[in-house]
């Protein structure tokens, strides 16, 4: 077996101020690499002397010097052609190069970097070096030790790069993501493996890529929320300077889409006194969220992508571009897969969103998220109220054994969670809910959600339960009435505008715009519902027919 002490390799930079000294009086500072041969209890066999055009001179002084306070280390000069030490990519170039050329022996050598000489640039790329292995070596950092020392050896420190051994530090960057994860699940401490899985992925990518993300899932489910928390997030790690902006798509109907998105020029249509940004340049340099971008129109959907691949786009009426940097977050209770499929979604555009698509899992599979949401919306309600609401043991029993099963749908989500907390909270006395108030909001629900008798279910003339599903039956009489009818007539019209002009036929003579359209989207808006929900399958969702084959 081979007993042979192992050689001890120091590769560092001469010093061109650190290093210098002239005469005998030299021998009275520290000089960084002849102090670091110094040491009796670090013995250096050789130092690999790296230095830049113009300095030979002054390496062949610092050779001389080792020599002579350390005759068993062998200085060997290398010339490392620099005519710009400060530029990155020369530097990484000429350091990597003799990386490569240089005979390392790591079974027989331990090697060590010295970056406490050389410019920033030169000790961030010798670090870099290290890390990847392309040097195999550890770090060695030297300091002149306390001023009045009277020695010039100074300190000497080992920094090793394998961060596994820095517990503290490892504990440091586990709890700087955990913040993160509990940011973007608002402090609510979720036991959900699903949501929490997509939480925790969705934290790495919010945090290392400006793409856009997609947010899926049901009404409900908190897709709005959770945009806002990764705007704090990203504005935490100050990766975003620029403002949140939110835009319900659903809300963005007729001619004033496109002029609301886009902005639009003087003068480019009546009414248009001035010229305005529009919401995209708004969110210059921040974040913007299109929540149900399904519902966007053909003609904003194109305009929306060619932003999202040169960050330019026109504005209604303008001859020149317009420019705007923002991240994009889009949200979408809809699978857009099936509304490529149905001809109402851009394939490319769904192309561009779906590079990372997070689908937020529904309250009614999540179960054991229950329990911390009830006490988060008791909070809530508290605060609002100025005082604590809270649940007896018993009613908190009792709700939770609904609310966790198959009985409880949830089809709104957290919208029903909170609506039912809240207007328990309202009736009890004291803030303090009891059975009483558990038992009379589960006979509510049960009611609301129970599938109705077969001779009460919904039939050819039912459209409102057919399109509505469970929240038809929270309509008054007289709006299920009246959607009935608005409902019937859009089946059988061949676009919106025409339903429009059968619905509001009589009042047309009174008015001095007929956008019927708008308004009847305007009506149906009241209800969460678009052109798509209630006009007859291959008629076009705009405003006029689809052509025929």
């Amino acid at each position: 077996m081979d007993m042979a002490r192992r050689r001890t390799v120091v590769l560092g930079l001469l010093g061109p101020v650190l290093d210098s000294g002239q005469g005998p009086r030299r021998w009275d500072k520290w000089r960084p690499s002849v102090a670091v041969c110094q040491h009796d209890d670090f013995e250096v066999d050789r130092f690999e002397l790296l230095h830049n055009t113009g300095h030979a001179a002054l390496a062949a002084v610092v050779t001389a010097d080792v020599g002579a306070v350390s005759p068993a280390t062998a200085v060997r000069p290398h010339l490392v052609a620099l005519a710009d030490p400060w530029d990155f990519a020369e530097v990484y170039a000429a350091l990597a190069d003799f990386a490569d050329r240089y005979p390392f022996d790591p079974a027989h050598e331990d090697y060590y970097v010295h970056i406490t000489t050389g410019t920033h640039v030169a000790q961030i790329c010798l670090f870099l070096l290290c890390e990847s292995r392309v040097i195999p070596g550890r770090l060695l950092q030297t300091g002149p030790g306390r001023k009045g020392a009277g020695s010039p050896t100074g300190t000497r420190d080992v920094i090793d790069l394998d961060l596994a051994r820095y517990d503290r530090l490892a504990a440091r960057v586990r709890a700087r993501a955990a913040d993160a994860r509990s940011l973007l699940k608002a402090g609510i401490e979720t036991r959900s493996p699903a949501f929490n899985d997509v939480i925790a992925r969705l934290e790495l990518v919010a945090t290392r890529t400006r793409d856009p993300i997609l947010l899926a899932g049901e009404t409900g489910t908190g897709k709005s929320a959770l945009a806002g928390r990764l705007y704090e997030l990203r504005r935490a790690r100050h990766q975003l300077a620029g403002p949140l902006v939110t835009v319900n798509c659903a809300t963005l109907r007729g001619d004033t889409a496109m002029s609301a998105l886009f902005g639009h020029a003087r003068g480019a249509f009546t009414g248009a006194g001035t010229a305005r940004p529009g919401l995209l340049r708004a969110a210059d340099g921040g974040l913007l969220f299109l929540d149900e971008i399904g519902e966007l129109g053909p003609d904003e959907q194109a305009m929306l992508l060619r932003a999202l691949e040169v960050r330019r786009f026109l504005p209604v009426g303008a001859d020149t571009e317009v420019g705007s940097d923002f991240q994009l977050i889009a949200g979408s209770n809809r699978d857009l897969a099936v509304e490529v499929r149905a001809g109402r979604f851009r394939e490319d555009l769904l192309a561009r969103l779906s590079l990372w698509t997070f689908t937020l899992p529904p309250l009614r599979a999540r179960p054991e998220d229950v329990p911390p949401n009830l006490d988060v919306e008791l909070a809530r309600v508290g605060d609002e109220r100025g005082e604590r609401v809270v649940m007896t043991g018993g009613a908190r029993r009792a709700f939770l054994a609904f609310a966790t099963s198959a009985e409880a749908p949830w089809p709104a989500n957290f919208r029903d969670f909170g609506a039912a907390v809240r207007r328990m909270a309202t009736l009890c006395e004291g803030g303090r809910i009891g059975e009483a108030e558990v038992t009379a909001e589960v006979a509510r629900l049960r009611g609301l959600w129970s599938p109705r008798p077969e001779a009460e279910r919904a039939g050819p003339g039912d459209r409102v339960a057919r399109v509505l599903g469970a929240r038809a039956a929270a309509l008054d009489r007289f709006d299920r009435v009246q959607l009935e009818d608005v409902l019937a007539a859009c089946a059988e019209a061949p676009s919106l505008s025409a339903a429009g002009r059968e619905l509001f036929a009589h009042s047309q003579a009174m008015r001095t715009t007929r956008n019927d359209a708008d308004r009847l989207r305007k009506y149906l808006a009241r209800f969460g519902l678009g052109a798509r929900d209630v006009l007859a399958p291959g008629v076009s969702a705009g405003d006029a027919p689809v052509a025929p084959p």
